[in-house]
């Protein structure tokens, strides 16, 4: 049946986007855990003997780049949590129907 060769295509659209997504998202956490490794080895061979690795400065790229870390994550693990369920497809919907309105 048609149908369901474009409910299977559909639901198969959506499983490559879904995978996608989770791709970007641990590429992006291995390249911050790699970087964040490699700034914390420069800085550990840069300070003077006796001194104290804990300084704000040190923590910067870390921080700032977490936090843009935690938003992706909440934008591929959470996406329900803002939008709610479904609310892509509606959208969409919404959109071809209404421009079906439009040309009667």
């Amino acid at each position: 049946m048609k149908t369901d060769d474009f409910l299977y295509q559909e639901r198969y659209q959506f499983a490559a986007k879904r995978v996608k997504q989770l791709k970007k998202f641990y590429s992006h956490l291995i390249v911050y855990i790699v970087v964040n490794l490699v700034i914390c080895y420069i800085n550990i061979q840069n300070l003077d003997e006796g001194e104290s690795y804990f300084h704000w400065q040190n923590f910067i790229t870390f921080s700032f780049w977490g936090i843009g870390l935690l938003a992706h994550a909440a934008s591929v693990f959470l996406p329900n949590l803002i939008f709610g369920k479904n609310w892509e497809y509606r959208k969409v919907k919404e959109f071809m129907d209404k421009e079906h309105q439009s040309w009667e």
